[in-house]
């Protein structure tokens, strides 16, 4: 069943009504197929109109949608031969990162990125995306591997942020992740990086620092959640929606800012609605930015890494 949104609900309302009336035609000998063409035109502007004016709000709850394509979901579809490394070969293994080496369209990668898991065993498993140290160390791990062997790098980011418990500061946590964000910034090879739901604060950033930087369209990246913005500035989450106004985390705002240099456009009425058109667009627009970064030596790929990250601010 499709999991609809807050603001979705006259889009709603409309979609059962079709869906309604489709059923009754199939039991029935009544000839409904002007009424159902209507209904349907009408659904669809709607959801056309909906979607061309989101507020930072809404897209914050588009990129959290339960139903968005995961990790697994693109190496599904987007990789060929994914090869699993795991463990961090200090603690142990963290599943809320994953990643591997990979094909991508014939072009080897190490792919790496979070998972959030897409129903309850598994996103208790996956600690909802949300990474501890030695998930980050595991990253590192993974990123001096395709160092090694000259491989280019390409992260899927999706989390709301880096575990915030007990044992992941007993591990270090902001350690980890200054180092990981620091190993990014320290390749030879290329780096492309891709926003695909949700980019919460270092949590995010730590496999995102990357030579280039996508994000879909109804993707959010932000230092923190418009909630936790909201609970500091004006003690309470009910400002979410006024915090995400203010914060600019929209992959438009982002891109005129300079900190995303493409974004890339999700299927009408978000990727949960047609998740195989979003990952297709997404393996593009990989393939695209690999073939674009193919030619560059390693000195050429850390200098415009460099001054892309110190023209930020």
């Amino acid at each position: 069943m499709q999991t609809y949104l807050d603001f979705e609900k006259p889009i709603a309302e409309l979609e059962t009504r079709v869906a309604a009336l489709r059923e009754t035609a199939s039991s029935s000998e009544i000839d409904i197929d002007a009424e159902v063409a209507r209904l349907e035109g009408k659904a669809n502007k709607l959801l056309k109109d909906t979607y061309a004016k989101l507020t930072a709000w809404q897209k914050s709850q588009v990129a959290r949608h339960p139903d968005r394509p995961h990790f697994k979901d693109y190496v599904a579809g987007i990789a060929e031969d994914f090869l699993p490394l795991s463990g961090d070969r200090s603690f142990g293994d963290d599943p809320a990162i994953i990643g591997g080496f990979a094909r991508i369209d014939g072009r080897r990668v190490m792919l790496l990125g979070h998972e959030k898991g897409d129903d309850t065993s598994s996103r208790l498993k996956h600690n909802f995306g949300m990474a501890k140290p030695e998930g980050y160390r595991k990253a590192i791990r993974l990123m001096k591997l395709a160092d090694q062997f000259g491989l280019p790098v390409v992260t899927l980011v999706d989390t709301s942020g880096a575990f915030p418990g007990v044992q992941a500061e007993e591990r270090g946590q902001a350690e980890a992740i200054a180092r990981s964000t620091e190993q990014c910034l320290a390749l030879r090879v290329p780096m492309i990086a891709a926003v695909v739901g949700e980019g919460g604060s270092g949590g995010a950033i730590a496999i995102a620092a990357a030579h280039r930087v996508l994000m879909f369209e109804h993707a959010v990246y932000s230092v923190i959640s418009p909630e936790g913005c909201a609970s500091i500035l004006w003690r309470t989450a009910d400002k979410a929606p006024e915090a995400a106004e203010a914060m600019k985390i929209t992959a438009a705002d982002l891109q005129a800012l300079g900190v995303v240099d493409r974004v890339v456009t999700e299927p009408l009425g978000g990727a949960h609605r047609e998740p195989d058109a979003a990952i297709g667009a997404l393996k593009g627009a990989l393939i695209e930015e690999l073939d674009g970064c193919s030619k560059l030596g390693p000195d050429e790929i850390r200098a415009q890494r460099r001054a892309k990250f110190l023209a930020i601010g």
